[in-house]
């Protein structure tokens, strides 16, 4: 199946996405402007917000974090159309406790709700707080334990469980399927094991930014593995920078590259923090770009044509919701919906079809 394009954006849970030092932008992740921008997102047309997670910033402790759940749960009660999806990692929450936050705020929303599992790479988050940061693999399998409870009570369904990491016995929860089954879910990761949880119990793959190719090579391979129920539907993050001509884009791509440059004992920071097994930092580092999650590795810097053209592409080799970022953020999105969303329409407004 072709599916209906959705043009989302990221929330700013820590601020700018490009570079923190960019005087257009003055670093800012607070709820006061996170709820603005997410109304106005709403109102210019764009379908979902991917509101990250993070208790502490990744980037410097002492700048400003917007927490996911709380906002989210905020939101659900501010908005009135948009898709809120929230990240989670596995780690912090018991199962059962997550799963009714989730169809709390899925309630809340009025069915507008999804969680976004993400497995973990900041070593340092979850070390400071005193508990244990498994290995890459043994992270994913943690995970698939930990969703595969999740589903279940999202679905309403007694739950008795007996597994490697979690016991839960009888445990129901009320009320859920007001709406409809459950919440989606997406899931991020490209590893082997990533994508092995993928086509177990994702409605949604989250891919992060990189070159067609690459795209169609990580779809192809999702879609040839064994699944159950509905085909795996995928989704994408980019970085945009989009202006009347190519010339113009690119001035703005190495003004942006250029204070991503500034941010040098931040990145060595990071990378400190990071799990060196996780494979999106291996994915990045093979490109020069800016942004996060892949940036502008997927070449949506150009004119106004010529980023419309590159998400069609994508929309053809099966993305049908693009998580867009922009620098400085406000005046960078409302751009977008002005000039590219109208080139866009086409595949915006399609209906779904046999492929």
């Amino acid at each position: 199946m072709t599916h209906p394009l959705r043009i989302g954006i990221w929330a700013l849970v820590h601020g700018n996405r490009a570079a923190l030092r960019d005087p257009l932008e003055p670093y800012d992740a607070s709820w006061r402007r996170n709820r603005n921008l997410i109304l106005e997102a709403e109102s210019l047309g764009y379908d979902c917000v991917l509101v990250a997670q993070h208790t502490m910033n990744p980037h410097q402790t002492d700048l400003g974090q917007l927490e996911a759940w709380t906002a989210s749960a905020a939101l659900a009660a501010e908005t009135r159309r948009i898709e809120i999806i929230a990240a989670i990692k596995p780690m912090l929450y018991h199962p059962v406790v997550l799963a009714k936050m989730a169809t709390q705020i899925e309630e809340i929303s009025n069915g507008r709700f999804a969680i976004n599992l993400v497995n973990a790479w900041n070593r340092k988050e979850i070390e400071d707080a005193g508990m244990v940061f498994r290995e890459h693999d043994e992270r994913y399998a943690y995970g698939t334990e930990w969703l595969s409870i999740v589903e279940r009570l999202m679905r309403g369904e007694t739950v008795n469980h007996e597994g490697r990491y979690f016991t839960v016995k009888d445990y129901v929860l009320s009320p859920t399927g007001l709406q409809r089954p459950r919440p989606p879910i997406y899931v991020g990761g490209e590893s082997p094991p990533a994508r092995d949880l993928v086509a177990a119990l994702a409605d949604v793959w989250f891919i992060n930014g990189q070159p067609l190719e690459n795209v169609q090579a990580l779809i192809a391979d999702v879609r040839a593995r064994p699944r159950k129920g509905p085909p795996v539907r995928f989704g994408l993050s980019t970085f945009v920078i989009a202006r009347e001509t190519e010339a113009e884009a690119q001035e703005e791509y190495h003004r942006l590259l250029a204070l991503a440059k500034e941010d040098a004992d931040i990145k060595a920071y990071v990378r400190a923090n990071t799990d060196p097994a996780v494979q999106m930092r291996k994915t990045q580092a093979r490109y020069e770009s800016v942004g996060t999650n892949g940036g502008t590795s997927g070449g949506t810097v150009g004119s106004y044509d010529q980023v419309a053209e590159r998400i069609a592409q994508f929309h053809a080799a099966g993305i049908d919701t693009l998580l867009t970022q922009f620098q400085p953020f406000e005046p960078e999105m409302r751009r977008f919906a002005q000039h590219v969303m109208p080139r866009l329409a086409p595949i915006r407004a399609e209906q779904p079809r046999a492929a």
